[in-house]
C-alpha cells in the first residue's frame, strides 16, 4: 500500500489496500484464481507495478502494518469500497469514464478508482 501510494497520505493507502483486498475476495474477471495477497501484488499482467521497484521491498514500517491490518479486517473507503482497478492518469488528467471495461467509481488525488458491477461480482 505503501509503495503505491505514500503519496496520497493514509487515505490514499487504505483505498488501495481496499483494491487489493477486494481482488483476493473475489472470484471474477482478471481474478478468478487469485487466492491470497502474495498472488495478487505479483499478478502478471495486472499486479502491482510497484513490486518492479526497489522500494517495495523495504521493511514495513509499524504505521504501515496497521494501516493493512484495517483493509484486511473489513474496513471499505469510497471510492475503493468495491474497486479491483485504480491508476493515477497524470497529472490535470480527468479519469476516463471506463477502464478495463469498468466504470469508475471516483478519484482521490492522483488515483482513479473503477468497480465493477455488483452483477458481475456479487461477492465484492
Amino acid at each position: 500500500m505503501r509503495a503505491e501510494a505514500e503519496g496520497e497520505g493514509e487515505l490514499g493507502m487504505l483505498m488501495v489496500g481496499n483494491v487489493g483486498v477486494n481482488r483476493v475476495r473475489t472470484a471474477c474477471l482478471d481474478f478468478e484464481n487469485i487466492r491470497n495477497l502474495e498472488e495478487m501484488v505479483f499478478q502478471r499482467p495486472g499486479g502491482f507495478e510497484a513490486t518492479t521497484k526497489p522500494y517495495f521491498y523495504q521493511r514495513a514500517r509499524d504505521a504501515d502494518i496497521r494501516l493493512a491490518q484495517r483493509v484486511v479486517n473489513g474496513e471499505r473507503f469510497h471510492p475503493a469500497t468495491r474497486s479491483l482497478w485504480f491508476f493515477d492518469p497524470g497529472e490535470n488528467t480527468p479519469c476516463p469514464a471506463q477502464w478495463y471495461g469498468q466504470w469508475n467509481t471516483g478519484r482521490f488525488k492522483a488515483h482513479c478508482f473503477f468497480s465493477p458491477t455488483a452483477e458481475e461480482c456479487p461477492e465484492i
